[in-house]
């Protein structure tokens, strides 16, 4: 089911629609437009197993991403369509990552195999932990967290790269969202932000759109208020 509904979302809408279609059976229930020209559309579809989730990202030039996750967050599978590869979830890893052991602690340390549509695998160590438990954007309550990851090659152990920074979790909708990262290589460093500005909820201005509003090399004109991400402790 994971794999047949990416191939429908493929050869799904184009950025010359408004509003992106759903596959049969699946409902959305929200639309995050964040930072780095990116919209994101979460949903559901009634043949998945319990407590699973789907995103879809989009960018200035269509679809760039498709996503699945379960209740506790473990990556199941990640398409990645400019790159052209699929990233699927090896079962029974050492520390499944935990979302439940997140909220209810404070704290989670993960360690997982993922292995690629092109045999390639990869080792991925770290952990997240919510530093602060009541950041409001756009009228949503999040979680702040904070996370490291290190990103192995399983067999030689060789470092392909490692990551620090922040995300948001929504604990009624168990979901991350991005937040500023800094990626590290063997080769350079680099950040990025892609953290959530608005969201649209069914039924209202921009809920399905395929248009991102932020940071997009064209703006779209009278569609930029200024919103300002706000921490009740202040970050």
């Amino acid at each position: 089911m994971i794999r047949t509904l990416a191939l429908i979302l493929l050869a799904g809408p184009t950025m010359a629609q408004d509003s992106f279609s759903l596959p049969a059976g699946c409902t959305g229930f929200v639309t995050v437009q964040k930072r780095g020209c990116i919209v994101s559309h979460l949903f559901t579809c009634q043949n998945d197993p319990a407590g699973y989730q789907r995103r879809v990202d989009m960018t200035e030039s269509g679809l760039a991403y498709l996503g699945t996750i379960d209740a506790e967050t473990q990556w199941i599978e990640s398409t990645h369509i400019a790159a052209g590869y699929t990233e699927t979830l090896v079962p029974g890893g050492i520390d499944p990552a935990s979302l439940s052991t997140l909220l209810a602690t404070g704290r989670d340390d993960w360690d997982f195999v993922i292995v690629a549509s092109d045999g390639y695998s990869n080792r991925n160590v770290g952990s997240d932990q919510i530093i602060d438990p009541s950041v409001v954007i756009d009228d949503v309550a999040l979680q702040l967290t904070t996370f490291t990851i290190r990103v192995t090659d399983p067999v030689s152990g060789t470092e392909l790269w490692r990551g620090v920074g922040h995300e948001y979790i929504h604990p009624e909708w168990r979901t991350f969202l991005s937040g500023i990262r800094t990626i590290t290589t063997p080769t350079e460093t680099y950040d990025t932000d892609n953290s959530p500005v608005e969201f649209a909820f069914p039924g209202e201005q921009g809920f399905l759109t395929t248009k991102p509003r932020y940071d997009c090399s064209v703006p779209i004109a009278g569609d930029m208020p200024a919103v300002t991400p706000v921490s009740a402790t202040g970050n």
